[in-house]
């Protein structure tokens, strides 16, 4: 009976996959797997068949998906080849192109597809060949480097993908590609480079007329695409080159093909990580590219959260060593450790997959000395045009004005110098020098985000920043002391000039405004506040002396501007009043003989005085600063034309 009932099951379990065996013959849909379940419970089948047959439909499905990937890779192979073909055997480029094109639109399943190219000459991008394009402007766009979506792309190296054009801010439109976009209805939008090493050519675009998601499958493709693209083009400039080039290629393929899966594996490690460095990847990307051949999540750790004795076992030995169920291997340059890989739960690691992380490992230690080189000496130059300008050595407009440019900054605007300090004690001479190189580093990143310079100097730190539209000195030198602090966790005191303007053509007024900031750094730090900011203008008419300009009409304005202007207006006589009231001590009694008038008329004047000036304008500090700025209205008012 055992035997019976086990037959039983097994022809049950067999015909429970006959219908699905069917439907993966003849290529069903996959609503279409739903139907014997449906079937089976209509017609009031045992749970048991049920069972079965829900079973042997997440299998179908399973097989269905997988031979669905394949049919996929393969179509994408069969495309790339075909396409490698026609580099080999098409001599006009337009024809290479609209192939690639072509192609692209079609494996992707896109609206559109569009290829641009760099114009060296004229510093942008234009378009060059379009697939399903349907709108003449958008055909003939031109896009400046960092315009737009293409042209972000073609400054910066990197694939960009967004789903909702006109709602993404990560890129600058303009209102010549916007429109051009809206004219062709494009919604969705993928670009990535086209490249010759590490020079970008062009662009390749897939575009959906729909808001769609890319996936990362698709973002590779097309990439793969534009490789090509890029070979096309360097072949109709160089073709002797590229024939060489292909002949390579054949030949690589050859040892490929002959070598195994292992060796593929390793391969395929080498052009990531060479991809990676020749686009200018970061170190999440080469953990994440090594993460995916690995079958594992590889995650960089700074030197102090990474495993401390298995990374000092890696950094002698050299070599990726086993920590628990994990791998590490130190990211080193010379005698200094700068990190560690950490291949989390992969306690069995074979020598070749070990060597991969060993490999990634030595790629992340360049590609971080490369971008520490790289911003120190982006650092260094701005440091070395600051000291320049402070010093007043290069005085051609020009030149200033191009040296500038390289970082963005642009002297004909309006900008103000800074002087910085650390106001923290220090133990000995090494920490205090630490401690201003952390300075200066803080103080060179923030200019680089705001377009300004900044330099070493006099103990501390210059900076030279642009004053936006409705912000103050004052305001900025007090955003700047809380971000440096912030940077640097110590207490940063800054000094600021007032605007200063025209700094091509007057690079000394540069060093005549630092010298301002200077002053307020001192006295900011004379009256016990450090890690503050502040200029000259919030010191009252202390400011007169701070100043470099001595702005006595901008003191007499803050002042008592607003009582002035009242009289000039309604032609009142409130500024005699204050000054006969300061010179009767201050007694409305003695004010109203002075005067001539009444005494209930001083004190309505008074009242409008105060309203003006504010309820503290007879507190000894403000009587004092109103005094001066009636003397110096007095004589200002008195002085010859012209000499106000």
């Amino acid at each position: 009976m055992f035997r019976d009932q086990s037959k039983s099951a097994g022809r049950s379990e067999a015909s429970a996959e006959t219908p699905y065996l069917k439907l993966l013959a003849r290529g069903a849909s996959a609503d279409a797997y739903e139907q014997p379940v449906l079937l089976a419970r209509a017609d009031g089948m045992a749970a048991d068949r049920i069972a079965a047959l829900e079973d042997a439909k997440v299998l179908a499905l399973r097989v269905r998906a997988e031979m669905e990937g394949r049919r996929r890779r393969e179509a994408e192979l069969s495309a790339l080849f075909e396409t490698a073909h026609d580099l080999a055997g098409l001599r006009d480029l337009d024809a290479v192109l609209q192939a690639i094109v072509q192609r692209a639109r079609s494996l992707l399943s896109t609206d559109v597809a569009y290829l641009s190219l760099n114009d060296p000459a004229r510093g942008d991008t234009y378009m060059r060949v379009t697939e399903g394009s349907v709108a003449a402007r958008f055909q003939q766009l031109r896009l400046g480097m960092g315009e737009g979506l293409g042209g972000l792309v073609a400054q910066t190296a990197r694939p960009y993908v967004t789903d909702d054009y006109f709602r993404d801010d990560r890129f600058r439109h303009t209102l010549t590609i916007d429109a051009g976009v809206r004219d062709e209805g494009l919604v969705a939008i993928l670009g990535v480079p086209l490249a010759l090493g590490p020079h970008v050519i062009g662009v390749l675009f897939a575009a959906d007329r729909r808001a769609r998601v890319f996936e990362r499958q698709e973002i590779a493709l097309l990439g793969s695409f534009a490789a090509l693209a890029a070979a096309a083009i360097d072949a109709a400039n160089l073709l002797t080159e590229t024939r060489q080039t292909l002949a390579d290629l054949e030949r690589a393929n050859e040892i490929i093909g002959d070598r195994s899966g292992v060796i593929e594996r390793a391969s395929d490690v080498h052009d990531r990580l060479a991809e990676l460095v020749l686009r200018g990847g970061g170190v999440h990307d080469v953990s994440a590219a090594v993460s995916q051949v690995l079958d594992g999540t590889v995650r960089f750790a700074d030197a102090g959260a990474a495993p401390g004795d298995a990374v000092e076992v890696s950094r002698a030995e050299g070599h990726a060593v086993r920590h628990g169920d994990d791998w590490v291997a130190a990211v080193a340059a010379g005698g200094e450790l700068l990190g560690a890989l950490v291949l989390d739960g992969q306690p069995g690691l074979d020598p070749v997959d070990q060597r991969t992380l060993e490999r990634a490992a030595m790629v992340t230690s360049l590609l971080l000395l490369a971008r520490r080189s790289a911003a120190e000496a982006e650092q260094r130059v701005r440091g070395e045009l600051l000291d320049d300008l402070l010093d007043a050595r290069d005085r051609d407009p020009r030149l200033l004005r191009e040296r500038a440019a390289r970082f963005d900054a642009d002297l004909d605007s309006v900008h103000v110098v800074l002087a910085a300090r650390l106001d923290s004690p220090v133990a000995d001479a090494d920490q205090e020098a630490a401690a201003r190189r952390r300075l200066w580093s803080a103080a060179s990143h923030l200019a680089a985000t705001r377009l300004g310079l900044a330099a070493a100097r006099d103990g501390g730190t210059v900076l030279l920043l642009p004053l936006g539209p409705g912000d103050t000195a004052t305001e900025l030198a007090r955003r700047t002391a809380r971000d440096l602090g912030t940077a640097v966790h110590e207490a940063v005191t800054v000094g600021a000039s007032a605007p200063v303007r025209d700094l091509a053509v007057r690079p000394e007024t540069v060093a005549e405004a630092y010298a301002e900031g200077q002053r307020c750094l001192d006295a900011l730090r004379l009256l016990g506040r450090p890690g503050d900011g502040a200029a000259a203008e919030d010191f009252g008419f202390l400011g007169l002396l701070l100043a470099g300009s001595r702005d006595i009409p901008g003191f007499v304005e803050r002042t008592i501007g607003q009582v002035v202007t009242y009289d000039e207006k309604r032609g009142t006589d409130l500024l005699r009043t204050l000054d006969a009231y300061f010179a009767c001590g201050m007694s409305p009694a003695r004010t109203k003989d002075e005067l001539h008038v009444h005494v209930n008329t001083v004190a309505q004047r008074l009242e409008r005085v105060g309203r003006l000036l504010g309820a503290e304008w007879q507190s000894p500090a403000r009587a004092l600063e109103i005094q001066l700025a009636l003397r110096l209205h007095r004589l200002s008012s008195s002085a010859p034309p012209g000499q106000h």
